[in-house]
């Protein structure tokens, strides 16, 4: 595989996710210093969004994926192929916008939120609207152009940064000089609200980046066409929306085992140590914005399930790493978070290694993928998504948030396997086993031994020495075993 042009696309795209999620995750601590935990007000923003993250990729009907597949099918026209998907998308997002803004108050009443139907409004337009951007982003994967793709996600994320700055850190200063901008957060749950309005705000002004992509408009609808569009994506929207929900159920389940104020306040304190953890999830997400347009565009290549082989061995081995990064600097990470989130820092580990789990799964996809069994997708995901509300829900009144992170490790983790066991015998691809074993056994060790280390009562400082020397092995491992060497089985 072009290993040199994964890795320099991988850091363009890595660049406008952790970077950018990274001045996103700066909200975090802002959030949670001026939103205390017992206010439960975090929690309604981790609610509200878990139901955002489950309506994206319902009104993006796996069409992202639709794209990169019929792009580079033989007999397919690029063009009339990205118009129809843009039109149909754009349909049902106007759709959508019609039945919630038609029945906004019943929805409001629903959610919990009553008195706040100006929530559900904002969560709706936003989403038909990231929904339709996500097929002109990924049209900019197809074309292979990531610096736009960058240039576009930072237009969302510098405003989106600056103006919860403003509304968190500068306006409640002038509380006292304005009586009437104190009322205004007080109405809106200690300005929890305008987070909602801003997020809004500042994704309708990414559109506007969009002028050329927008002229796919003009390219045409193909009944026909759609239709064949429809039949390869309707697994991928119960793939998409069964790992959506894996990585939201929390978001969405725990209020409803847990209502009231105590159950948004848990909320709040596992969505706000989740985030440490997410440092994951954006390392498998830049992976997969560079590794899918390059599989899909290769797939006639009788060397393809090399390629996935390789890219298999990669992804573990380096994510691993980053797990064993985040567990040294911990001591520093924790200070992420306000002090009165902290207590549920031991989640941590266990989404991490959810989300290897989770990246895993995506890397084995793609033999269903590429050999159009997209129905096989849709099952082993729903299986998995069983597994993980089963250990939520069963568990949740026994071990608290805790069950939302051993849900979604055993739920990912079966999905994992799933795919693995039956893809072996549908589309064969000779993995390195042998590597991939080595380092995750590597990586066992060295966590184990660090954690050992850290219940001797060392020092923060001693003991962050320590792991920078584990982390320092590990590397030297990957760049002598991986990286140097060529692939062999």
């Amino acid at each position: 595989m072009n290993l040199k042009s994964l890795a320099k696309d991988t850091a363009i795209y890595g660049l406008s996710s952790i970077v950018g999620r990274f001045l996103n995750y700066l909200l975090v601590p802002l959030y949670t210093t001026f939103i205390s935990a017992q206010t439960g007000g975090y929690g309604i923003v981790n609610h509200l969004y878990g139901y955002t993250a489950l309506l994206l990729a319902l009104l993006t009907f796996g069409m992202e994926t639709t794209l990169f597949r019929f792009s580079n099918k033989d007999g397919e026209d690029p063009q009339l192929v990205y118009g129809s998907i843009l039109r149909m998308v754009g349909g049902l997002c106007i759709a959508f916008l019609a039945v919630v803004f038609g029945f906004l108050k019943p929805i409001s009443s629903a959610l919990g939120y009553p008195a706040h139907p100006e929530y559900i409004a904002c969560m709706a337009a936003t989403v038909a609207i990231d929904a339709f951007q996500a097929i002109m982003f990924s049209r900019l994967r197809q074309q292979k152009r990531p610096v736009k793709f960058m240039l576009l996600k930072f237009s969302f994320i510098i405003p989106n940064v600056l103006l919860n700055l403003i509304a968190f850190a500068v306006l409640p200063r002038f509380f006292g000089s304005y009586p009437r901008l104190e009322a205004l957060y007080a109405r809106f749950d200690g300005g929890v609200g305008l987070i909602f309005f801003i997020n809004l705000a500042c994704t309708a002004l990414v559109t506007l980046g969009f002028a050329n992509e927008l002229k796919g408009l003009g390219y045409g609808f193909d009944k026909a066409l759609a239709k064949r569009l429809l039949a390869y994506s309707w697994p991928l929207l119960i793939l998409s929306l069964v790992g959506v929900f894996n990585q939201v159920a929390s978001q969405i389940l725990y209020p409803m085992v847990v209502p009231g104020a105590e159950g948004r306040v848990q909320l709040g304190i596992y969505g706000a140590c989740v985030k440490i953890a997410m440092i994951m999830a954006l390392l498998t997400q830049a992976f997969r914005y560079a590794y899918e347009p390059m599989v899909f565009n290769g797939s006639r290549d009788r060397n393809s399930p090399e390629t996935l082989a390789d890219g298999m061995k990669y992804f573990i081995v380096f994510t691993l790493l980053a797990f064993l990064a985040v567990m040294v600097y911990m001591p520093i990470l924790q200070h992420f978070i306000g002090s009165t989130y902290r207590e549920g820092l031991k989640v941590v580990p266990i989404v991490m290694l959810a989300e290897i789990f989770m990246g895993i799964y995506f890397n084995l996809s793609f033999w269903y993928k590429l050999s159009d069994q997209t129905l096989w997708g849709a099952v082993m995901s729903a299986i998995g998504a069983g597994v993980m509300v089963a250990v939520i829900v069963l568990g949740i009144p026994r071990w608290g948030y805790m069950a939302c992170a051993w849900g979604g490790f055993a739920g990912y983790g079966t999905a994992m396997l799933l795919s693995f066991f039956i893809g072996q015998k549908k589309y064969p691809i000779r993995y390195d086993l042998r590597t991939i074993a080595i380092f995750a056994a590597l990586a066992a060790v060295l966590y184990f031994a660090y954690e050992a280390l850290g219940r001797t009562g060392l020092g923060a400082w001693p003991l962050m020495a320590i792991g920078t020397a584990f982390l320092l092995i590990y590397a030297a491992a990957a760049w002598k075993l991986v990286v140097s060497r060529p692939r062999s089985n």
